[in-house]
């Protein structure tokens, strides 16, 4: 079987978000945040497994840009667990590593299918 870097990333950083809310919730009673931060943190990893079922390219590139919109707001929610001293600075930093090297692969793959739909087709 192929190896599919972005579907592995994002699988196992939905892993690390499912563990973070656990810490979250259960240890450090915070249950607002965390649940927004699983909600968005977990569906980058679905809406690329959905992409890779796509109908087309537009199909495939409209999946990949949800993505893009959750992983921008689990960093958006990475950083206000930080600053209201939910989590650690290292907890942070290792985590929005993670979704910043996500991000950086999705803008990425995106680019790259709108480029290639944008190619005119050979004859033949």
């Amino acid at each position: 079987m192929k190896e599919n870097v972005l579907l592995d990333k994002s699988l196992n950083f939905a892993v690390r978000i499912v563990k973070l809310y656990k810490l979250l919730r259960f240890e450090r009673q915070e249950y607002v945040m965390s649940k927004q931060l699983l909600r968005s943190g977990t569906s980058i990893g679905a809406n690329v497994s959905e992409a890779q079922a796509a109908q087309s390219n537009a199909d495939f590139i409209s999946k990949l840009h949800i993505s893009l919109k959750e992983c921008n707001e689990s960093i958006y929610w990475i950083k206000l667990l930080s600053m209201t001293e939910y989590i650690t600075t290292q907890e942070a930093d290792s985590i929005h590593s993670d979704a910043k090297e996500l991000y950086a692969l999705l803008i990425s793959i995106i680019k790259t299918a709108k480029n290639n739909s944008q190619q005119p087709r050979q004859a033949l």
